[in-house]
């Protein structure tokens, strides 16, 4: 899965700009254009099996000149700068907790061109992200920050190819604001589901399967079957939510799962799929739901091309691990 694509042309920019990650094998996650998880991304290289950084890489880097305290914007200065690999430089180690793979992590940042050009900046707008440290979503950042206390601020120069598709470089400061230890799996209170729908059986770790009666035919409208009921807030629709999940096509494949990656993932409750959207808002976080969703509130009605799943009814089991 590539980055997804934040909200607003500057949101746009930068998550173009971060880029960190080449898309998971098998990774179809429940973003509204299927075809690719982050539309308007650049292609980055790939996180996994990286070269180490030459000497001149590392040299670039240690060039760049970081004017301001850590709360807020900085200032970047460089010359022209290109690095082969992804290359990082911790500016300032926080003095927060020790970050760990699975803690949901929130950070700012800031993203500047090869030539030294300011981009745009989450600080603008006090939109800070977050993601699930050891997402591959965001590979190029689980190795230098992981053992970093909170309140660190990381450089990473990365390789990427401008509009022209021709080879650039970006370069962001992320600075980590916050984060928390989410539960592995949803946690609360067994709902016996209505007759008729798909059976939910759980692994040992939590993982789903389903088994989906003979014959069965979705619903003409969504369904959203609460199978535990966690104890936490209501989510809104307006609200990011970390979430493990498998969705199946009705033939009972699985199509792309959080499970099987290891992390769990977090989406913009505005930028999935309408069933995702109308099926998650209002059920309690640490709860499991299971969703079945029509085509139309899927990927397109139609299989017209647009997408591998346009025209398929879809399952999702989806545990709501946090939401905010």
């Amino acid at each position: 899965m590539k980055l997804r694509t934040s909200v607003g042309a500057a949101g746009v920019v930068l998550a173009a700009s971060l880029a960190l990650a080449g898309c998971a094998d098998g990774d179809s996650a429940p973003e509204e254009n299927s075809s690719s998880a982050s539309a308007g991304t650049s292609e980055s290289a790939e996180a996994t099996d990286q070269p180490e950084p030459t000497e001149a890489d590392v040299a670039a880097v240690a060039a760049i000149k970081v004017t301001g305290d850590p709360g807020s914007e900085p200032e970047l200065a460089f010359e022209e700068l290109e690095v082969s690999v992804p290359t990082t430089r911790v500016v300032d180690e926080g003095d927060g907790d020790e970050l760990a793979e699975g803690m949901k992590v929130t950070m700012q940042y800031v993203a500047y061109d090869a030539a030294g050009e300011r981009l745009g900046s989450t600080w603008e707008n006090d939109a800070p992200e977050s993601f699930v440290l050891g997402d591959p979503s965001y590979d190029l950042l689980t190795d230098p920050l992981l053992g970093q206390p909170v309140g660190t601020r990381l450089l990473i120069a990365n390789p990427t190819v401008d509009a022209q598709n021709e080879p650039s470089t970006v370069v962001n400061l992320v600075e980590i604001t916050k984060a928390v230890q989410i539960p592995a799996r949803a946690e609360g209170e067994a709902v016996e589901p209505a007759d008729g729908l798909p059976a939910v059986t759980l692994g040992d770790d939590g993982a789903p399967s389903v088994e989906i009666p003979e014959g069965y035919e979705a619903p003409d409208e969504l369904v959203a079957q609460t199978l535990i009921e966690g104890e936490g807030d209501e989510v809104s629709a307006d609200q990011t939510v970390t979430a493990h999940y498998t969705g199946w096509t009705l033939d009972g494949e699985v199509f792309d799962s959080s499970w099987e990656r290891g992390e769990p993932s977090s989406f913009s409750l505005q930028q999935v799929i309408p069933g995702w959207t109308d099926g998650i808002s209002g059920q309690t976080v640490g709860s499991q739901v299971l969703l079945v969703i029509p085509a139309d509130q899927a990927y397109g009605a139609e299989a017209d091309g647009s997408s591998e799943l346009a025209g398929e009814d879809l399952i999702f089991v989806v545990d709501i691990l946090d939401a905010d």
